[in-house]
């Protein structure tokens, strides 16, 4: 089964430093050999984004930047797994290297 697990995260006007790079680039070659890992991006600033939505027959745009926490997406990862436990350990597991490393 996939399992979609998108994160949120603090926008910053810096990148990831080298070794959060290369801790998170590691992760990601590992998953994808091992196939729980099928696909991750990281999201660009929301000051780059606009909301899309559509509520009855009316669609708006609301540009970014989005300042409330909870409505920026950090990124995604698509994962393989056998059950919903299986899929939310391995998003824990995620998690701990990009939290860790500032992603």
């Amino acid at each position: 089964m996939k399992f979609l697990s998108m994160y949120k995260s603090v926008e910053r006007n810096t990148p990831p430093t080298a070794e959060a790079m290369a801790a998170m680039g590691k992760l990601i070659e590992e998953g994808m050999k091992a196939g729980w890992l099928l696909a991750t991006e990281g999201c660009l600033p929301s000051a780059l984004g606009a909301r899309v939505r559509r509520s009855g027959g009316n669609v708006t745009v609301t540009d970014g930047p989005f300042t409330e926490a909870k409505e920026v997406v950090g990124g995604f990862a698509i994962l393989k797994a056998n059950s919903k436990e299986e899929a939310i350990q391995l998003a824990k597991d995620f998690l701990k290297v990009s939290r860790r490393r500032g992603m």
